[in-house]
């Protein structure tokens, strides 16, 4: 069996992961929209992000569209790898492998 991912494992940032990766390789997020189908906080969000981000499984990019400020959220190359392997880890065990 293989082992889990302790980042991705945290329930709301295996939803961040499972979110960004039903897009496409170069698709991102907005901050408002990730914000609102997880249902959580701007603070909470922007914790889990922080540490998606720290292991380089996420990008986050800030940006101006006029003087509105807009944060778009994307999966990074690695972050895909480790969310794949994470949710074959979950399939492991509820098929019964552990």
């Amino acid at each position: 069996m293989t082992d889990g991912n302790p980042i991705i494992h945290q329930a709301t940032r295996l939803k961040i992961m499972a979110s960004l990766n039903k897009l496409g390789p170069d698709a991102s997020l907005e901050f408002t929209r990730l914000k609102s189908i997880l249902e959580t906080t701007d603070g909470n969000l922007g914790t889990h992000l922080d540490a998606l981000d720290k292991a380089g499984y996420i990008t986050v990019e800030k940006l101006f569209e006029g003087r509105k400020p807009r944060t778009r959220v994307k999966a990074t190359q690695a972050g895909r790898r480790a969310f794949v392997g994470h949710v074959a880890y979950l399939r492991e065990i509820i098929d019964g492998g552990g």
